[in-house]
């Protein structure tokens, strides 16, 4: 998607990416996002690891196999998000974030992105909700509203 402007620019993680494939607790919450992406209401900016930690999350799920996970594999390509390398700001913001709120480098990653294109973050992980606080630039997926 070209011609994005901040306004509608946000960041998913794989947690919400996960329950575009699998039904599961907040499933229909993260569709909305899809959705309005696919209506080029939003973009979505993510780390490079998305896909990876996707793929992986699907994998372990048990209910993937071989070609479903290549399929996936290849639908993920298709999304033109915006992928932003861990170099500059998003090293620098990424490594901030993993240390003030002790959490993983490809959980801050996603929330760096955020920082500094000055977004909204969205993820269905209760467990760095609560490691990350009342910061408001990360909200759970069941808060996202359609921009339909």
């Amino acid at each position: 998607m070209e011609g994005y402007t901040e306004m509608n620019l946000i960041v998913v993680d794989a947690s919400v990416v996960v329950k575009w494939f699998v039904e599961e607790e907040y499933s229909k919450d993260a569709d909305r996002i899809r959705k309005d992406y696919l209506n080029q209401l939003i973009d979505i900016a993510v780390p490079s690891l998305l896909k990876y930690e996707v793929l992986n999350a699907l994998r372990y799920s048990h209910a993937f196999g071989e070609d479903e996970l290549r399929e996936v594999g290849k639908a993920l390509d298709d999304y033109q998000f915006l992928t932003i390398p861990l170099r500059e700001e998003y090293l620098d913001g990424t490594i901030r974030r993993a240390l003030k709120h002790g959490i993983t480098i490809y959980d801050a990653s996603y929330i760096a992105i955020g920082d500094v294109r000055r977004c909204e973050v969205y993820t269905a992980d209760n467990k760095l909700l609560n490691k990350v606080g009342d910061d408001p630039i990360i909200k759970h997926v069941r808060n996202y509203r359609s921009r339909l």
